[in-house]
């Protein structure tokens, strides 16, 4: 089927009893059994949302130099630019900087660079329009750690630069004002996962004081979930506090743009999950940057106008229907490519006329289906090509990236997700590089793996109750993800197409009961198996609600022949 190869990793049994023993649900014992925590101090902070979780911003490297020189511009009446990222985690960064400086009495403004026309970060003829404009302080935040020439440049203009940002760095530093990066190599900070939001809310946080952390969490913490969501960074720790806390305060926005956003997607906000806000808001606030338009995004968030509002939500909805039709056109022309072409290792494309704003998605979505690494590289009229790479498995992109610098004009990101600037002409000899360093790198090729918490052997584990209670698990992602079960030899009593076709009901009995699942884009065809068969079943349980009754449901990721 999907998945070659099932890993069901099991549990503990004295483990999940202690747990249990010690309050636990006994479907949160098992998950976290599974998942090697195996005591109450291991597994407490897995299930903990208290803001006593959250750090002391000032063990961030560099804050105090931040904090004074934000402080001085403000005493001095200087003008101070936010300058930020075309994607969520950059706009969130973007407009809590903002509305956090100007509540200080700054003269403040956002800038956001073109997508298709700067490219990503700091940028040179930016700083220039902003010296124009009187700016004498730049903030960068979600950006600029990589900024070596523009921050010189900047000194050399007399505009001082505090860059906050989370992504890798490189050797050589930015001589910049202060430097917020909790990847640095000489900053101790304990969460090096932070989202680029969360850098730039540790600063509000310093800024403010530690006595009105709650006062800041309540003003932004919505904002900093969705950035930090949609950057699919891990959820464990102090993400998860910040993610959880922010989308409690989400379901109850008063921020008009939030409230029409909801409206147009047809999202319940009392019912928000991290799938929800990464599968429906997220791609929206994206569409405006990827279409080459970012300010509606800040300004949907940012609005106190109703009417403002509305407009603009339906306009991103727009666009992000115009970015799928966009997506769609150059995926079908990208595996059309690949089919006449032999695959020998790490994927890289390039052709000039491909539209940017969309390389990313196209990138993720080959190298899932190809399960390698992905470059998409779209080049214009000057031969200069913009490339979204995305990695698969263990592939440390990053530091691939690194061994070929002197092919590149610029590249930054990390291990999983990066861009690059590159000369059309240095293409093929870089292909030729990132693909012997894959294979240096990758001895065994990945097949594909499902990673199954554990097998349920008895029907009770699946109760309402249970699963209710498992809701304390979430917020679910990257470091956290969904938990996924498997049944074992059940019969496969019912298969009903819906959605057209496109999708397949399934009921399967097993225990004397029978449980029933949805299989999403998968048709019965495709399936291959028929009522009578005897099937093991991987799956997400979920709470299903209609019309106001709740009933287990098993969310399927995968179906095969139970092999005796």
């Amino acid at each position: 089927m999907k998945f070659e190869n099932w890993i069901v990793r099991g549990f503990d049994r004295d483990s999940a009893v202690n747990l249990v023993r010690n309050g636990f649900n006994p479907l949160v014992a098992v998950i976290l059994a599974s998942r090697g925590f195996i005591t109450t101090e291991e597994a407490a902070p897995m299930l903990s949302d208290d803001i006593t979780n959250l750090y002391d911003p000032f063990l961030l490297r560099d804050m105090d130099k931040a904090v004074a020189r934000i402080m001085q511009a403000v005493r001095d009446h200087e003008r101070v630019v936010v300058f930020g990222d075309y994607d969520v985690d950059g706009m969130t960064s973007s407009c809590i900087m903002y509305e956090f400086l100007t509540s200080l009495g700054l003269e403040c403004s956002v800038y956001i660079p073109g997508r298709l026309d700067e490219g990503y970060g700091l940028n040179i003829p930016a700083i220039d329009y902003l010296s124009e404009q009187g700016a004498s302080l730049i903030v960068t935040v979600d950006c600029g750690i990589t900024a070596v020439e523009e921050t010189l440049h900047a000194k050399n203009l007399g505009i001082d630069i505090v860059i906050t940002d989370h992504h890798e760095c490189k050797a050589e530093l930015p001589d910049a004002v202060a430097v917020i990066d909790p990847k640095r190599e000489d900053c101790t900070y304990p969460n090096r996962n932070l989202a680029g939001v969360g850098v730039a809310f540790k600063v509000i946080c310093a800024l403010a004081g530690k006595d009105r952390l709650q006062e800041m969490l309540t003003k932004y913490c919505e904002l900093v979930a969705l950035g930090t969501i949609a950057d699919v960074v891990s959820v464990r720790g102090e993400n998860r506090t910040l993610i959880r806390t922010g989308i409690n305060y989400l379901s109850k926005t008063r921020r008009p743009g939030l409230i029409h956003l909801f409206k147009e997607t047809g999202l319940d906000s009392k019912r928000l999950t991290t799938g929800s806000i990464g599968f429906a808001i997220a791609p929206r606030l994206n569409a405006a940057g990827r279409m080459g338009c970012p300010d509606l995004s800040v300004r949907l968030l940012t609005t106190t106008d109703p009417r403002e509002a509305e407009n603009i939500a339906e306009e991103l909805c727009n666009l992000n229907n115009e970015r799928r039709n966009l997506v769609t056109s150059i995926f079908d022309e990208a595996v059309e490519i690949l089919d006449k072409t032999k695959v020998p290792g790490p994927i890289v494309l390039a052709k000039r006329g491909w539209y940017q704003g969309v390389m990313g998605i196209v990138a993720a979505r080959i190298a899932e289906m190809h399960m390698l690494p992905t470059i998409m590289i779209c080049i214009d009229e000057n031969g200069i090509g913009r490339g979204s790479c995305r990695s698969f498995g263990r592939f440390q992109l990053y530091s691939a990236l690194e061994s070929c610098s002197d092919l590149l004009v610029n590249f930054g990101g990390h291990e999983m997700a990066a861009g690059l600037t590159i000369k059309e002409e240095d293409i093929p000899e870089f292909i030729q590089r990132f693909q012997d360093l894959y294979h240096d790198m990758i001895q065994i090729p990945p097949v594909p793996t499902l990673h199954i918490d554990l097998e349920v052997k008895k029907p009770g584990l699946l109760s309402l109750d249970n699963l209710e209670a498992a809701t304390i698990l979430e917020p679910f992602g990257n470091g956290n993800p969904a938990p996924l079960l498997c049944i074992k030899n059940a019969v496969l009593t019912q298969l009903i197409p819906v959605g057209g076709g496109a999708h397949t009901k399934v009921r399967i009995n097993k225990f004397g009961e029978s449980f029933d699942g949805i299989f999403f884009s998968k048709t019965i065809q495709e399936l291959g198996v028929r009522t009578g068969d005897h099937v093991d079943v991987a799956f997400e349980p979920q709470i299903n609600e209609f019309r106001g009754r709740k009933s287990v449901q098993m969310l399927l990721m995968d179906m095969k022949y139970h092999e005796n």
